[in-house]
């Protein structure tokens, strides 16, 4: 292979498609910084001006995703297969009612695909091709001989009928019910009662032995033809099972094409990463945060002690555990949030420095959003000049940094195509979205600002991008590049949509249930005690090592409720809302006190108000305080060393004032008895083991 040119710069490479969209080249340079070489017909007779760019070594930008392939091909052969990047210009933006003004659209979008992407790390499933079928009649052992060539093969019938024995035993034709099932393609563990093996005599019919609960069957692939319940929440994601109604005869024939497939070793994405050390999710066998643990459609998540676990082989990339997850212990990875921000902000920037002005953003998927958007370019009056489309994997991944970010960089407003009948489960999205349009809303941006439109039709697309998702832009938008963890990037996003917010105010009240938020202590009742600092994950309480004192950092709570679960005192409360005077403030401290110190030595230890309060509980309450021994109470204001030397100096017998015990023997116990039927020495006392 020729050896790679050194890439020096970047070249442009747009065309007109034979004339069938016009071309803003100054439009395009004003916004991108380079004068784009134009053509009519790029894939065809003008490919050597894609030849000449290619042997010039600079990183290469085309507006076309057509004819990507041919173009792939050509540089193979010439020795240039990497610094080739495609965008989709025509559908996107020339193709359209708005065309003429579509410049500033066409530079933002070979702006945003010109931001390198990081390479995607992959999860890989194995399959060996065992592969149980769980059906209910013949229409399973019929599925079995058809794949009992490709896969090793088990049919496990559900509660048969009369069910003619095979006249040779090729596979295994056993009798049970799943009642439990996990795993994925390779590793799939089933649960199954009312399990028997069949009679090797069955003439008629067959006839299974005792049957027994709590087998176990692993295998890699499931065909599921019984027509009951899933054996997996949102099934269509699990990889490796796949479920089929018996009496349509397409959906079966699909499910056992595809499975005579999977047999191999397997890649997918790995789309989320996850830092246990973040998670938020239990402190104490107190449970506190279960936001990704409610979004999962999957189940790929579990508890696991203080925080969760996320199974990247389930993991159906969703995103919505990434999206809702507050503390930012789980990231999606797919690319992760910081890339995906990087490229929506060199689109916005490049948007405005090509001319345009209030620009919306169009958030969709692969599939259903390019199909819909094509459809509309193709048939209908195309993308409105100021809409720019960016793909995403999914989504359900869109949380409220990214929506932050879009507005602060000058977005007017945004919106989420989204499929008429959702793959995933899209609540976790909407809860984003109506917090975010909240706060959009109170800073000046406008009220629906951000809105989803949900439709698999070009035409009500169309109609929706008339009317929708169109706010209030920033005056004056901001630059910021998106670095950092999610967390960090969702603070820094938020301070800078509030700084260049067109009406901003310093705090937005939110909805039960919202990530940001504070804890209002009752002071007075609050010791110090600081149980609620070593229960808070993300260290928005704190104590002070010098001094009784407890702190709060607004920016770092994430309402997980663990703090309010775990005081003693039952006198802290959470708040949702967005406080920005309080985020840019950082750690203000909540309560303090001096230090008591010891009557005797002088060391400082605990706090007045917390002595006091034992004190008085003990005054009121507990024999050993009690009458002429309540001068034992000044015990309590010496230190531990202190306290220790005044008992023995004066010695003083804890137990002198304890009430002797009353023993009868109509009151003991039998096991208290000897054998004589006396009382036994040593039981009367009680916790003490003291006797009268």
């Amino acid at each position: 292979m020729a050896e790679q040119p050194q890439a020096t710069g970047r070249t442009i490479l747009v065309c007109s498609c034979e004339g069938t969209m016009p071309l803003d080249a100054d439009a395009i340079s004003h916004g991108c910084g380079t004068k784009p070489r134009a053509a009519e017909a790029l894939c065809r007779r003008q490919l050597d001006i894609f030849k000449t760019a290619l042997a010039t070594g600079d990183h290469l930008t085309i507006g076309c995703t057509q004819e990507q392939p041919l173009f792939e091909e050509t540089g193979a052969e010439l020795g240039r297969e990497a610094g080739i990047a495609f965008v989709n210009l025509r559908e996107s933006a020339g193709w359209s009612n708005d065309a003429m003004a579509a410049g500033p659209k066409m530079a933002a979008l070979l702006a945003a695909a010109a931001e390198e992407m990081p390479p995607t790390r992959l999860v890989t499933l194995t399959s060996r091709g065992v592969a149980l079928i769980y059906g209910r009649d013949e229409a399973a052992i019929e599925a079995g001989r058809r794949l009992a060539d490709r896969l090793d093969i088990t049919v496990l019938l559900t509660r048969p009928g009369a069910v003619a024995p095979p006249r040779r035993t090729e596979f295994p034709v056993l009798k049970g019910t799943i009642r439990g099932a996990k795993g994925h393609l390779g590793a799939f563990e089933l649960a199954i009662d009312d399990f028997a093996q069949p009679a090797p005599s069955s003439r008629a019919r067959l006839e299974f032995g005792a049957t027994r609960d709590g087998a176990v069957s692993t295998c890699d692939i499931v065909v599921d033809l019984s027509g009951g319940t899933p054996l997996f929440p949102a099934h269509t994601l699990r990889v490796g099972y796949l479920r089929a109604d018996p009496g349509d005869p397409a959906a079966v024939e699909r499910a056992l094409s595809e499975a005579s497939t999977l047999v191999g070793e397997f890649d997918k994405p790995r789309y989320i990463d996850f830092d246990p050390g973040l998670c938020a999710h239990s402190r104490s066998r107190i449970v506190g945060c279960t936001r990704c643990l409610d979004a999962c459609p999957t189940g790929a998540i579990v508890p696991a002690g203080n925080h969760v676990a996320i199974d990247p082989q389930v993991c159906a990339g969703c995103g919505a555990c990434a999206a809702l997850c507050p503390t930012g212990a789980a990231s999606y990875a797919f690319p992760d949030v910081a890339a995906t921000m990087r490229r929506m902000r060199a689109m916005l920037g490049t948007y405005r420095e090509a001319g345009g002005t209030r620009p919306r953003l169009l958030i969709h998927d692969g599939a259903h959003g390019e199909e819909t958007i094509d459809a509309l370019a193709r048939f209908g009056d195309g993308l409105p000049a100021d809409v720019l489309p960016m793909r995403v994997n999914e989504i359900t991944q869109l949380g409220p940094e990214t929506i932050a970010a879009a507005f602060a960089w000058g977005a007017a407003g945004l919106l989420v195509l989204s499929r008429a009948r959702p793959k995933h489960d899209q609540s976790g999205l909407e809860r984003v979205i109506e917090m975010t349009d909240r706060v959009l809303a109170a800073l000046g941006y406008g009220a629906g600002a951000v809105a989803m439109v949900s439709t698999d039709d070009p035409d009500t697309l169309g109609a929706a991008l008339r009317v929708a998702g169109s706010g209030r832009a920033s005056p004056a938008p901001a630059t910021f590049l998106p670095m950092g963890d999610k967390r960090g990037l969702l603070s820094l996003a938020f301070g800078e949509l509030h700084r260049v917010a067109p009406a901003p105010v310093e705090r937005v009240p939110l909805p039960p249930g919202a990530p940001f938020g504070t804890v209002v202590v009752d002071t007075a009742g609050c010791t110090l005690c600081h149980a609620c600092v070593a229960a808070c994950p993300t260290a928005a309480l704190s104590d002070n090592p010098d001094k009784p004192q407890l702190g709060f950092t607004e920016s770092l709570c994430v309402q997980c409720g663990l703090c309010k679960a775990t005081c003693p005192e039952k006198v802290i409360q959470i708040v949702p809302q967005l406080d920005f005077a309080a985020w840019r403030t950082g750690r203000r401290v909540v309560k303090e006190e001096e230090p008591a110190s010891c009557p005797s030595c002088g060391k400082l230890f605990g706090t007045r108000s917390s002595l006091n309060r034992v004190r008085a509980k003990l005054a009121a309450s507990h024999w050993m305080f009690q009458g002429e021994h309540a001068k034992r109470l000044d015990l309590l204001m010496l230190c531990e060393d202190c306290r220790v030397t005044r008992v023995v100096e004066d010695g003083i017998d804890p137990y002198a004032a304890r009430p002797r015990p009353r023993a009868h023997d109509g009151g003991l116990p039998a096991r208290a008895r000897d054998r004589q039927g006396r009382p036994r020495r040593g039981l009367t006392g009680g916790r003490g083991g003291r006797s009268g």
